[in-house]
Protein backbone atom coordinates (compact mmCIF):
# COMPACT_ATOMS: atom_id res chain seq x y z
CA UNK A 1 0.00 0.00 0.00
CA UNK A 2 1.22 3.53 -0.85
CA UNK A 3 1.30 5.74 2.26
CA UNK A 4 -1.03 8.55 3.22
CA UNK A 5 0.16 11.99 2.36
CA UNK A 6 2.56 10.78 -0.15
CA UNK A 7 2.34 11.94 -4.28
CA UNK A 8 0.34 9.50 -6.04
CA UNK A 9 2.57 8.30 -8.91
CA UNK A 10 1.05 9.92 -12.10
CA UNK A 11 0.11 7.08 -14.82
CA UNK A 12 -1.04 7.27 -18.60
CA UNK A 13 -3.83 4.44 -19.90
CA UNK A 14 -6.29 3.45 -21.95
CA UNK A 15 -9.43 3.44 -21.19
CA UNK A 16 -12.71 1.18 -22.10
CA UNK A 17 -12.83 3.44 -25.38
CA UNK A 18 -9.29 3.41 -26.14
CA UNK A 19 -8.27 7.16 -25.08
CA UNK A 20 -4.79 7.36 -23.13
CA UNK A 21 -6.37 9.03 -19.60
CA UNK A 22 -3.38 10.04 -17.17
CA UNK A 23 -4.25 11.06 -13.74
CA UNK A 24 -2.48 14.16 -13.98
CA UNK A 25 -5.54 14.97 -16.17
CA UNK A 26 -7.94 14.73 -12.97
CA UNK A 27 -5.67 17.76 -11.11
CA UNK A 28 -8.11 20.41 -9.56
CA UNK A 29 -10.38 17.47 -8.62
CA UNK A 30 -10.49 14.63 -6.08
CA UNK A 31 -10.35 10.85 -7.58
CA UNK A 32 -11.18 8.03 -6.40
CA UNK A 33 -8.64 5.32 -7.98
CA UNK A 34 -9.62 1.45 -7.61
CA UNK A 35 -7.54 -1.67 -7.99
CA UNK A 36 -10.07 -5.36 -8.84
CA UNK A 37 -9.21 -8.56 -9.92
CA UNK A 38 -11.55 -9.11 -12.82
CA UNK A 39 -14.15 -7.49 -15.06
CA UNK A 40 -17.06 -9.62 -15.10
CA UNK A 41 -16.63 -11.57 -11.92
CA UNK A 42 -19.45 -11.63 -9.03
CA UNK A 43 -17.49 -9.21 -6.97
CA UNK A 44 -15.64 -6.75 -9.30
CA UNK A 45 -19.28 -6.69 -10.60
CA UNK A 46 -20.59 -5.36 -6.73
CA UNK A 47 -18.06 -3.11 -6.78
CA UNK A 48 -18.74 -1.53 -10.08
CA UNK A 49 -22.07 -1.42 -9.96
CA UNK A 50 -21.95 0.17 -6.75
CA UNK A 51 -20.11 3.30 -7.82
CA UNK A 52 -22.38 3.53 -10.87
CA UNK A 53 -24.95 3.72 -8.08
CA UNK A 54 -23.13 5.93 -5.79
CA UNK A 55 -22.12 7.82 -8.74
CA UNK A 56 -24.01 11.29 -8.86
CA UNK A 57 -22.71 11.87 -5.55
CA UNK A 58 -19.01 11.36 -6.21
CA UNK A 59 -19.96 13.75 -8.86
CA UNK A 60 -21.20 16.20 -6.80
CA UNK A 61 -18.58 15.68 -4.50
CA UNK A 62 -16.40 16.96 -7.29
CA UNK A 63 -14.55 13.28 -7.67
CA UNK A 64 -13.86 11.41 -10.29
CA UNK A 65 -13.94 7.43 -10.15
CA UNK A 66 -11.25 5.18 -11.83
CA UNK A 67 -11.13 1.45 -11.96
CA UNK A 68 -8.25 -0.51 -12.78
CA UNK A 69 -7.38 -3.82 -13.53
CA UNK A 70 -5.32 -5.72 -16.03
CA UNK A 71 -8.24 -6.97 -17.96
CA UNK A 72 -7.98 -5.63 -21.95
CA UNK A 73 -9.98 -2.60 -23.18
CA UNK A 74 -12.52 -5.20 -25.09
CA UNK A 75 -12.93 -6.66 -21.80
CA UNK A 76 -13.16 -3.46 -20.19
CA UNK A 77 -16.02 -1.55 -23.18
CA UNK A 78 -17.70 -4.98 -22.31
CA UNK A 79 -17.85 -4.68 -18.70
CA UNK A 80 -18.68 -0.60 -19.03
CA UNK A 81 -21.84 -1.42 -21.52
CA UNK A 82 -23.20 -4.87 -19.89
CA UNK A 83 -23.81 -2.68 -16.69
CA UNK A 84 -24.25 0.44 -17.98
CA UNK A 85 -20.98 1.71 -16.02
CA UNK A 86 -20.86 5.67 -16.43
CA UNK A 87 -16.98 6.15 -15.01
CA UNK A 88 -14.09 5.53 -16.46
CA UNK A 89 -12.16 1.79 -16.30
CA UNK A 90 -8.38 2.17 -17.30
CA UNK A 91 -6.52 -1.24 -19.00
CA UNK A 92 -3.21 -1.89 -17.37
CA UNK A 93 -2.53 -5.34 -19.16
CA UNK A 94 1.11 -4.90 -18.46
CA UNK A 95 0.48 -4.52 -14.37
CA UNK A 96 3.12 -1.01 -14.45
CA UNK A 97 0.18 0.97 -12.85
CA UNK A 98 -1.27 -2.30 -10.57
CA UNK A 99 3.32 -2.70 -9.53
CA UNK A 100 3.59 1.42 -9.21
CA UNK A 101 0.69 1.29 -5.80
CA UNK A 102 1.46 -1.94 -5.06
CA UNK A 103 -1.64 -4.12 -5.58
CA UNK A 104 -0.28 -7.02 -7.12
CA UNK A 105 0.15 -9.68 -4.23
CA UNK A 106 0.82 -13.32 -3.40
CA UNK A 107 -2.94 -14.11 -2.89
CA UNK A 108 -4.84 -17.40 -1.15
CA UNK A 109 -7.92 -18.83 -2.00
CA UNK A 110 -9.22 -22.40 -0.40
CA UNK A 111 -5.58 -22.88 0.17
CA UNK A 112 -4.22 -22.40 -3.19
CA UNK A 113 -1.55 -19.27 -3.56
CA UNK A 114 -1.41 -17.57 -6.77
CA UNK A 115 -0.45 -13.85 -7.74
CA UNK A 116 -3.22 -10.79 -8.34
CA UNK A 117 -4.67 -7.79 -7.70
CA UNK A 118 -5.64 -7.39 -4.12
CA UNK A 119 -8.84 -5.12 -4.50
CA UNK A 120 -7.68 -1.50 -3.17
CA UNK A 121 -9.16 1.66 -3.54
CA UNK A 122 -7.29 5.33 -2.91
CA UNK A 123 -8.63 8.91 -2.32
CA UNK A 124 -6.59 11.17 -4.44
CA UNK A 125 -7.22 15.21 -3.36
CA UNK A 126 -6.64 17.92 -5.86
CA UNK A 127 -2.93 18.20 -5.63
CA UNK A 128 -2.02 14.89 -6.36
CA UNK A 129 -1.80 13.31 -3.01
CA UNK A 130 -3.14 10.30 -1.20
CA UNK A 131 -5.47 11.15 1.35
CA UNK A 132 -6.18 7.56 2.40
CA UNK A 133 -5.92 4.39 0.84
CA UNK A 134 -7.65 1.06 1.97
CA UNK A 135 -6.70 -2.44 0.80
CA UNK A 136 -8.57 -6.30 0.88
CA UNK A 137 -11.33 -3.93 0.59
CA UNK A 138 -15.10 -5.45 0.41
CA UNK A 139 -16.20 -5.34 -2.58
CA UNK A 140 -20.13 -4.53 -1.98
CA UNK A 141 -19.27 -2.27 0.96
CA UNK A 142 -16.50 -0.22 -0.83
CA UNK A 143 -18.80 2.60 -2.79
CA UNK A 144 -20.30 3.58 0.06
CA UNK A 145 -16.75 3.43 2.07
CA UNK A 146 -15.42 5.94 -0.29
CA UNK A 147 -18.81 8.24 -0.21
CA UNK A 148 -19.00 8.59 3.22
CA UNK A 149 -15.04 9.33 3.08
CA UNK A 150 -15.63 11.82 0.86
CA UNK A 151 -18.41 13.43 2.92
CA UNK A 152 -15.80 13.65 5.68
CA UNK A 153 -12.91 15.27 3.71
Amino acid sequence: MLETGTKAPDFTLPDQNGRMVSLSDYRGQKVILYFYPKDMTSGCTKQACGFSELYPQFTEKGAAVLGVSKDSVASHKKFEEKYGLPFTLLSDTEKEVIQKYDVWKEKKNYGKVSMGVVRTTYLIDEEGVIVKGFDKVRAADNPAQMLALLAGV
